[in-house]
C-alpha cells in the first residue's frame, strides 16, 4: 500500500512540475500545389517560406490564425515578384 501511495505522489507531483504544451504559432504559410497539396503554417519568413517551395511549387500566405506575442505587431502582407 506505500509503494501504491509513493508512486501516486510522484505522479501527482512530476504533472505539477510539467509545463503545458502549445502548438507553435508561426505568420507565415505555405501552400503546395499539385495532387493533394497541403498547408504548412511553420514559417517565421516570407522568405523562409518561398525558400522551401522553391523547386516544388506553390505560394505562401499570412497565417490567418497567426497572434503574435505581446509586444510585436502581425507580418505585412508582401507581393509576389
Amino acid at each position: 500500500m506505500r509503494i501504491l501511495l509513493f508512486i501516486l505522489a510522484i505522479f501527482v507531483v512530476s504533472a505539477g512540475i510539467g509545463t503545458r504544451a502549445e502548438a507553435q504559432n508561426y505568420p507565415w504559410c505555405a501552400l503546395y500545389s499539385g495532387p493533394g497539396g497541403g498547408t504548412n503554417c511553420g514559417f517565421t519568413s516570407f522568405e523562409q517560406c518561398m525558400d522551401t517551395l522553391r523547386g516544388i511549387g506553390g505560394f505562401c500566405n499570412q497565417n490567418p490564425q497567426y497572434n503574435p506575442p505581446a509586444g510585436q505587431s502581425a507580418p505585412r502582407a508582401r507581393k509576389h515578384s
